[in-house]
């Protein structure tokens, strides 16, 4: 496909008609358009109540939404008894094994189209690229199956400057970050994310946070964050939040949770306290807002989830050597027996990186096959993961499902009016392959915990406006025809933890800017996916 092709599909002879004609007259019903989902009941990603009627799609834009109408398609599809909706938009996702994949089928993005799924979040948690304009290149240019929406990432930053190191940056240094990430912004990111709970960037202060976020600030960017404590590892979970707050409020930006939780037994219940703080923040005039996974069980690797930081300063060979001092690793041993206290336990934590040993065992179970102590058996995945890495070939085999929150927790930051649906989806984990369909059926068919157009509106409209994403999130004529058919009786998952890679079913019909994406719960191999870059903002040269 031409890069032409690419960033700017040309309109089918019909689409040009169908588009002039909503042009001259807003929603008045075209005589000819490409394709026309007929007699669905229509949620459109607003607040509005839904209603039976018609979509009609022409190129790759929606002309026509509103009541039955009398419009020739060259395809008709019977949506009656169906939901019709905006393609999902996935504001927290690791979907990089897929985009980036050097398989073209597997490019496609399944795991997410499956869920109805058009549009996902990369370089989340710290991890985005500040070279944004090549990358989106590359990866629209090899062909992918959702649209894209990058960040730039403050510990690709920090790390492509400070390297793994626990120290402050000097003021070239710190020049030299916020360059990168101007730099990111003004090649099309979205904002700034970071992950302050993961090494290097948990050894940055709150001032080096601010001065770096100001550069996407005064680019009109978000900040996003896997903020430092979502448990007690550190300053505690309401710490976090106000420094996650403080953060926005002086570098002048909203601020957007990623994965909002109470993590672990130590703040289980603290929920309401989180929202009383965010709340007040709101109620001060302060953008702020959050995603959430419908799920009990976080995802990260035994490495993040029990090493105390201290021990990863300098990296991997850093780490190994501390490992090997004996007095070292009894210190290392001690705060990781109180980090897994803090998961629920070594029966907590279940070991789900593909095609090992120890798959879909809990830790304690592979301590016991093993005949040693929880951590050390963590300690030995460990090792072998970074040894493997060292060789040159890619390993998850550290990646773990921590069951360690609340559903009552979960249950409150879901009914939250600025809280939307995201997957954190991530190799090994169900989430990657099930968060939509598993929201759907566990928390508004099975207990309504939701109600139905609220689960639209949170995986739809609400996202599309957090992220100020153009023409996207909602079914209107000359947005994006991003449009999913799903069907309410079948709309399910089908990934758990023993088996996480699973397609979602009940998709009936997913467009991706005008092109059918999944047919009757399957693929169609197409790779409609764009980037979705945002305008050259104000202060880029």
């Amino acid at each position: 496909m031409s890069k032409t092709s690419i960033f700017s599909p040309l309109l089918s002879l019909a689409g040009l008609v169908a588009v002039a004609t909503v042009v001259g007259a807003a929603n008045a019903a075209p005589s000819r358009v490409d394709v026309l989902i007929r007699g669905g009941t229509i949620y459109d990603g607003s607040t509005g109540k839904p209603y039976i009627g018609d979509v009609a799609i022409a190129g790759d834009k929606i002309v026509y939404v509103g009541k039955q109408a009398k419009i020739t398609a060259d395809k008709v599809i019977d949506a009656k008894g169906m939901i019709v909706a905006p393609g999902f938009i996935d504001p927290h996702t690791h979907a990089d094994s897929f985009l980036r994949s050097p398989d073209a089928t597997t490019r496609v993005n399944a795991a997410w189209l499956n869920q109805g799924v058009t549009s996902v979040m990369i370089g989340v948690d710290g991890a985005g690229t500040p070279d944004v304009g090549a990358d989106a290149k590359t990866l629209v240019a090899s062909g992918i199956g959702t649209n894209i929406v990058p960040f730039v990432g403050f510990g690709a930053v920090r790390q492509r400057v400070l390297g793994q190191d626990a120290r402050a940056p000097d003021a070239a240094e710190l020049d030299r970050m916020k360059a990168l990430v101007a730099k990111g912004m003004c090649e099309g990111a979205s904002g700034l994310s970071t992950g302050l709970f993961y090494a290097p960037q948990s050894f940055a202060k709150t001032g080096e946070v601010v001065a770096v976020a100001r550069e996407a600030a005064k680019r009109g960017g978000l900040y996003d964050t896997h903020q430092r404590d979502e448990s007690s590892y550190s300053i505690g979970l309401l710490e976090s939040v106000k420094e996650v707050i403080a953060i926005g409020r002086e570098a002048g930006m909203p601020v957007h949770f990623a994965h909002i939780k109470a993590l672990g037994v130590d703040v289980h219940g603290q929920a309401q306290a989180v929202l009383d703080a965010v709340n007040a923040a709101r109620a001060a005039g302060q953008q702020v807002t959050a995603d959430q996974y419908p799920w009990l069980a976080s995802g990260s690797s035994l490495d993040a989830s029990l090493l105390p930081r201290w021990a990863v300063d300098g990296g991997a060979p850093a780490l190994l050597k501390r490992l090997d001092d004996p007095a070292t690793l009894a210190r290392i041993r001690d705060e990781m027996q109180e980090n897994m206290r803090r998961r629920g336990g070594a029966k907590s934590l279940l070991l789900i990186g593909e095609g090992f040993d120890w798959t879909g065992k809990t830790l304690e179970q592979m301590a016991q096959q093993w005949q040693m102590d929880p951590r050390d058996a963590a300690l030995r995945i460990i090792r072998q993961s970074i040894e493997t890495r060292q060789a040159g070939q890619r390993d998850r085999g550290t990646s773990v499902a921590s069951f360690n929150m609340a559903q009552s927790d979960v249950d409150l930051f879901m009914k939250q009016p600025w809280v939307v649906t995201s997957s954190d989806g991530s190799d090994g984990h169900p989430r990657m392959f099930a968060t939509y369909p598993e929201k759907y059926r566990r928390y508004v068919v099975e207990r309504p915990v939701v109600s139905l157009p609220t689960f639209i509106r949170q995986s739809t409209g609400l996202v599309a406006d957090m992220y100020h994403l153009d023409r996207r999130g909602y079914l209107r004529p000359g947005h994006f025809a991003d449009v999913a058919v799903l069907d309410p009786a079948t709309y399910a998952p089908k990934a758990d933890y023993i088996h996480p890679r699973e397609l979602s079913v009940g998709v009936s019909k997913l467009f991706v800017n005008g092109v059918l994406a999944v047919d009757n719960s399957k693929t169609t191999g197409a790779a409609a996916g764009r980037a979705l870059l945002r305008p050259t903002p104000k202060f880029c040269s």
